[in-house]
């Protein structure tokens, strides 16, 4: 202690917060990192070894300079041991961070090459000196300021000579890294490389400012050892050293809150793909921890307290600091839970369901709209429906204008995601309309949508947090636009064959009542008077009312699983075009691959059927539409049967085709709305294409893992 409350007060508070932070950041480093590489591991070390030099600094100036023993003795060289590494770590860790070791072809390792080489055989002399040559003075010594007793060159010991531009060559080179790094192989790493830089630069000019500070004051005591003759100029030299060390440890404290910054904004060493909402407020609140408890225990030190209060006052901080946690985590669960309300808010699915007036799109635009606005903080995002649940979720969900168009995206946009593991892929926001990022979503059945996103509000990177949230959200929401799409075309299906039944019933009723019935009584009454000429008028109310009843039972839905059981999917289709369909074309092409068929028998029967009644209704819309107003125009068939990571049934006619492309269940009536959701039922897809003029295409896709 230097006597000066003020100036030993902010000496140990300055060296208290680097010591509480140093430590966080490399046990943070180390514990959260994704693979703990040799990087890694200096990194999470250097903090650490920093850390332990302050707790040595801590001690020395705890009992000041002039309280000499043996364990002070061990202190002083062992501080020495992080000073002499560190720099040399951080070039390392500096080199490492900008891909030096990733391409040895690049331009930033052959510019470093040589200067790593020579700043490590600068750190391996200094390590050599501190082990063997004995270049510091002992503590003893430094108090008397008779620093003659240690290796020198001209007087100035050799460590005093070396250390300084040993420092200044790190610190340098690190500078010229981060300017011009090389390119990175981590996901999404140049993007988090780039908004790290600026608080890694920053905190290197830090670094560099206390390398020159260092330089200074070893030199500045070295020239004035030899003229301290009384102990007024040796107390004026310790009161001037004092105030550089506050000074050094000041940058050093700023460089600390820099790189941490980095670390928990940008993952810059933990290795992760994305940064961490939670690790950032865990940074924030240990700052707070760390500057209210080096202030008050700086004040309880500089202040010479007695142990018992320095105690009780780190209780008293302990309790503050535990409260106002539970406070702030009470606040954000409410937070939370405000944010939640609108994902886990019921739909009333149920109510739409049975009440024909209600049947309609369930509100997916709030939870979306809550979601991009108060989680993410986006600018844009649209969700979309990939695969086999895109038929039944209709249009995508656009922020923040829901009915702006979103143009055309790349056709191949599923096959950027290649594994549920890929948390997220950059995207070029000119093709994407202003999307930087896509996140995939995913199911047990595959690829069900994608989640595109543009840039954040605030300009920043999105959290692993804001993406697993999203993720989820957009599965969720996927989900259930399809499940409330199947159920209300399910249930509209089923009150129209309720109404079929209800009319098909009353036409059987009245036909049997008012006509029927009625013919066979005349019938009855005609064979009973048994006059010349009845037997003929009788069989013929018989022939009429035989008839009538014939062609009632003809109107009643007859069934084809007996058929598609015994025939098989592709035989049932060729004797359903051939014995009723084949008539409304004038030539019928069949492509069945043989392992196709063979694995189509396999299929289970309530699947077969499904398949057999969508291509059955693709069929009799082609024979139906293909000609359009021209009865006379030529119109072909093509059916195919293709084994393609599982069943592909294509039907294809060469008729006049559709004026725009609708999706399968926007068509009027049941038609093809009703198999696109029976396919979904099954796991399957039914997909239309035309052309006007050309062809209409109908492809029935079964996965093999829904068979």
């Amino acid at each position: 202690m230097t006597g000066y409350f003020f100036l030993d007060w902010a000496i140990m508070a300055v060296s208290l917060l680097n010591i509480i932070l140093l430590l966080w950041l490399g046990l943070t480093v180390l514990l959260n990192a994704e693979h703990r590489t040799w990087g890694i591991w200096i990194a999470g070390g250097g903090m650490l070894m920093g850390g332990f030099f302050f707790i040595s600094h801590s001690v020395l100036l705890g009992y000041g300079l002039y309280y000499v023993s043996r364990g002070m003795d061990v202190w002083w060289h062992v501080g020495w041991v992080p000073v002499v590494v560190l720099p040399f770590a951080w070039y390392a860790v500096m080199l490492w961070y900008a891909g030096f070791w990733d391409d040895r072809r690049s331009r930033l390792h052959r510019r470093q090459r040589p200067w790593l080489a020579l700043s490590a055989l600068l750190a391996a002399a200094l390590v050599g000196l501190l082990l063997f040559a004995n270049p510091l003075p002992s503590y003893l010594q430094v108090a008397q300021l008779k620093l003659s007793a240690t290796p020198s060159l001209g007087g100035v010991p050799l460590l005093i000579l070396a250390y300084p531009a040993y420092i200044l060559l790190c610190i340098t080179l690190s500078l010229d890294t981060l300017r011009r790094p090389g390119p990175s192989a981590r996901v999404m790493g140049d993007l988090a490389r780039r908004r790290a830089r600026p608080w890694l630069v920053t905190a290197s000019v830090a670094l560099f400012l206390v390398s020159l500070l260092v330089a200074w004051v070893m030199l500045w005591i070295v020239l004035n050892a030899r003229h301290c003759a009384t102990p007024r100029v040796s107390i004026q030299m310790a009161l001037t050293v004092a105030w550089f060390d506050l000074a050094i440890s000041a940058l050093i404290a700023a460089a600390v809150v820099l790189l941490g910054q980095a670390i928990v904004s940008y993952e810059v060493f933990t290795g992760k793909t994305l940064p961490r909402r939670g690790l950032l407020h865990h940074w924030r609140r240990v700052i707070i921890l760390a500057v209210g408890y080096s202030t008050v225990m700086g004040w309880g030190l500089a202040s010479q307290l007695r142990p018992l209060y320095i105690l009780l006052l780190t209780t008293l901080l302990m309790v503050t600091f535990y409260a106002l946690l539970a406070w702030r985590s009470y606040a954000e669960r409410e937070r939370y839970i405000t944010h939640l309300r609108p994902f886990v808010a019921s739909q009333r699915l149920y109510e739409r369901l049975l009440t024909p007036a209600n049947i309609g799109e369930i509100d997916a635009e709030t939870p979306f709209r809550a979601l991009c606005k108060d989680v993410l903080g986006t600018r844009s995002a649209y969700l979309i429906a990939l695969g086999q649940l895109s038929p039944l979720t209709g249009p995508p969900l656009v922020y923040p204008d829901p009915v702006r168009e979103i143009g055309f995206f790349p056709p191949d946009l599923a096959s950027l995601f290649d594994s549920p593991q890929t948390m997220c892929v950059p995207l070029d926001p000119a093709s994407y309309a202003g999307a930087t990022w896509a996140v995939p979503l995913w199911s047990e059945r595959g690829l069900i949508g994608t989640l595109l996103l543009g840039e954040k509000q605030d300009g920043g990177l999105y959290t692993q947090e804001e993406i697993e949230i999203a993720r989820t959200t957009g599965e969720r929401l996927i989900d259930i636009r399809a499940s409330a799409e199947m159920a209300r075309r399910l249930m509209m299906l089923q009150r129209q064959r309720l109404a079929q039944s209800q009319v098909l019933d009353r036409r059987v009723r009245r036909a049997l009542h008012d006509e029927v019935l009625p013919r066979l009584h005349a019938a009855i009454l005609t064979l009973n008077n048994d006059c010349g000429g009845a037997s003929s008028e009788a069989a013929s109310l018989l022939v009429d009312a035989y008839r009538q009843t014939a062609d009632l039972l003809r109107e009643i839905p007859t069934t084809v699983t007996p058929e598609v059981a015994r025939l098989g999917l592709v035989g049932a289709l060729r004797q359903i075009v051939a014995d009723e369909l084949g008539a409304g074309f004038e030539s019928v092409t069949w492509e069945v691959e043989p392992e196709a068929e063979r694995r189509a028998r396999a299929i289970s029967p309530l699947t077969a059927e499904v398949l057999f009644y969508a291509a059955r209704e693709a069929i009799r819309n082609g024979a139906r539409h293909g000609r359009g107003a021209d009865p006379a125009r030529p119109l072909n068939l093509r059916v195919g049967v293709a084994w393609r990571a599982g069943l592909r049934i294509t039907i294809e006619d060469d008729g006049v085709g559709l004026a725009t492309v609708r999706e399968p269940d926007k068509g009027g009536g049941q038609g093809l709305a009703l198999h696109s959701t029976m396919m979904a039922v099954v796991g399957g897809t039914l997909a239309l294409e035309s052309a006007p003029g050309a062809y209409t295409r109908v492809t029935l896709t079964l996965p093999e893992i829904a068979e």
